[in-house]
């Protein structure tokens, strides 16, 4: 089961900034998710629609100018970073995983990807592109047809949408709220794997490996990372995470 820093280790640094990113290289991630929005021509790495949660400014981000952005603090200092700086960062040591927030982003991010492995060491296997917005993932998905893409997904399928099924995603990335063994084997039975957001208790975590998960997001890969080193398959961890998903106290 892959460990992927949410945000980057966003559990022990100000989310989706340049510190949590280069922490959880440090701390050996194998994969690290982050969140990309475009305002005023740049693809910039923030979540929130606005600004307020996370930095010391106010508004909608994608409404502001690029010199306002960059003089924000989004958190200890840090500014928010644009995606160009995180990829110059991570320079192909690990999987990177972009959503993409809104429209406007499928081009921006095609074009960045290609310009990464041209100048920082990145292949197409490091990359998996996810949206809640499926058309923009399709955008994406025409330009760069190489690449993997995740249909993120909020609440538990019925029967995957026509729309979902076109993009041909290499995973459904879902909320751990709905995630049981049911699922988990109807997914791999579709030919897909199974990515599950935010995991942040380790008794969740064994759990889900146990189902076969094929990977979790979580705001501390320091503890994930661990867990994996120290195996997930005693008889005494099985039986502490046996017990149920824990909602996790901060979601997507």
């Amino acid at each position: 089961m892959q460990i992927i820093a949410h945000r980057g280790a966003s559990g022990l640094a100000p989310e989706n900034t340049l510190k949590a990113i280069r922490l959880a290289l440090t701390l050996g991630a194998p994969a690290i998710e982050i969140d990309v929005q475009q305002a005023d021509g740049e693809l910039w790495v923030f979540h929130d629609r606005r600004l307020e949660r996370c930095t010391d400014g106010h508004g909608v981000l994608t409404r502001q100018s690029a010199d306002y952005l960059r003089g924000l603090d989004a958190g200890e200092g840090e500014p928010i970073p644009t995606l160009w700086q995180v990829m110059a960062a991570i320079a192909g040591r690990c999987e990177l995983h972009i959503e993409l927030k809104g429209s406007d982003t499928a081009e921006g991010v095609a074009m960045l990807t290609r310009r990464a492995e041209r100048d920082l060491g990145f292949t197409p296997a490091h990359w998996l592109v996810s949206s809640f917005h499926h058309l923009e993932l399709a955008r994406f998905g025409r330009l760069r047809p190489d690449v993997r893409l995740g249909a993120l997904i909020a609440h538990r399928p019925l029967a995957l949408s026509p729309q979902t099924q076109a993009l041909a995603p290499w995973s459904l990335n879902c909320d751990l709220d709905f995630v049981d063994q049911a699922l988990v084997h109807e997914i791999h039975d579709r030919g897909l794997k199974i990515l599950v957001y935010t995991v942040d208790d380790v008794g969740d975590a064994r759990l889900l490996a146990k189902w076969g998960v094929d990977g979790i997001f979580t705001n501390h890969p320091e503890q994930m990372l661990k867990e994996t080193q120290m195996g997930q398959n005693g008889p005494d961890r099985e039986n502490k995470g046996s017990q149920g998903i824990k909602k996790p106290e901060i979601g997507r």
